[in-house]
């Protein structure tokens, strides 16, 4: 298969720069895979659209203030982005200008305050083109306090501001290691949460902790020569039981988000959830056959994207495109603070 057969063209204008005015006051396309349809919706009609014998998961990962900018010896800005502490201590990060950040070069980061500036030292060079920076005084997450910036993608053409900081977090975000949002889960307010458990339908939380990756285009011309950037993921083994007995009776399992899907199906044997902790590569594209997500909520996707195929996988290229289509002439807001999809079967 060819990464050029799934692009499509997305006008800039339907890109969003900000989130909705409120939580949850977003559209939701649903798309049918049994009937091959799609309907335009709000959000807040999603709990009528659930199969009643649904089960619904969510990521409870919580996005770290992990983009920090630092002053170089030279007096240049230059951009980091913290993806995860190291065994020795030190930082691995991307940062911008890579060629020019070498082993052994400084930095101030920059705080908040103007004051108390952290000094970092470049301890080595990555293959994959990191760097692992150690940090003069490591407080830990106080450091992303002090000098961190909500980590928006790339294609919100923006600074960040004081209200990413609560809009960019799911309100059931928990455990901090994320440098990304699980963005379908934004679209989600404490009311309708509770709406859908009052209908009798369980919402069961799962961890994987996004990476810088899940912006990285598909870059190979074969789709199948493309190597997925590693996540980590867990499932507490209470909850995994409660989801696999769910799954031995019938229930259809929804994910809410892609990580939730990667998490999902990577700890699943034969239907069961099995590995509920551990490092995934899983790339799903078409012809993958899923072993425990039978729906999906998510967002709108990136073309010639890894999550692009993703969905396309789970209800089919024809139908995603056509939809894709109908959602453009209808001006959906897509990307990370954009309108809803629901793949139903």
């Amino acid at each position: 298969m060819l990464t050029r057969d799934y692009y499509f063209d997305l006008p800039a204008s339907l890109i969003a720069q900000e989130p909705s005015e409120r939580r949850g006051d977003d559209r939701l396309l649903l798309i049918d895979r049994k009937t091959g349809s799609f309907s335009d919706h709000m959000m807040k009609d999603f709990p009528s659209l659930i199969h009643r014998d649904s089960v619904i998961v969510v990521n409870n990962s919580r996005v770290r203030k992990a983009r920090v900018f630092g002053r170089s010896e030279t007096g240049g800005t230059v951009e980091f982005l913290f993806l995860g502490r190291e065994d020795d201590g030190a930082w691995k990060c991307m940062v911008t200008k890579a060629k020019r950040q070498k082993t052994g070069k400084e930095y101030i980061f920059l705080t908040h305050s103007g004051e108390d500036d952290i000094s970092g030292k470049i301890v080595r060079e990555n293959a994959d083109g990191t760097r692992s920076v150690l940090l003069s005084a490591d407080d830990g997450e106080e450091f992303f306090v002090r000098c961190g910036h909500v980590p928006l993608p790339p294609y919100i053409k923006r600074e960040d501001s004081w209200n990413d900081e609560t809009r960019y977090q799911t309100v059931y975000a928990k455990n901090l290691g994320s440098v990304a949002s699980p963005t379908a889960g934004l679209h989600f307010t404490k009311e309708l949460m509770e709406e859908v458990r009052s209908m009798g339908i369980p919402i069961y939380e799962v961890t994987l902790h996004v990476g810088a990756g899940t912006f990285l285009p598909v870059r190979t011309e074969q789709i199948e020569d493309h190597h997925m950037h590693t996540e980590h993921y867990s499932i507490d083994g209470e909850t995994a039981e409660a989801l696999n007995e769910a799954k031995a009776a019938g229930k259809r399992i929804l994910a809410v988000g892609t990580t939730s899907v990667r998490t999902l199906e990577s700890a699943s044997r034969n239907g069961r959830l099995e590995k509920l902790n551990g490092d995934t590569d899983i790339f799903i594209h078409p012809g993958y056959s899923f072993t425990f997500v039978d729906d999906l909520l998510t967002n709108f996707h990136t073309p010639e994207s890894t999550l692009l195929m993703l969905v396309s996988a789970l209800a089919g290229k024809d139908l995603i495109f056509s939809a894709y289509h109908h959602a453009i002439e209808e001006r959906y807001r897509f990307f990370s603070y954009g309108d809803a999809c629901f793949i139903r079967g």
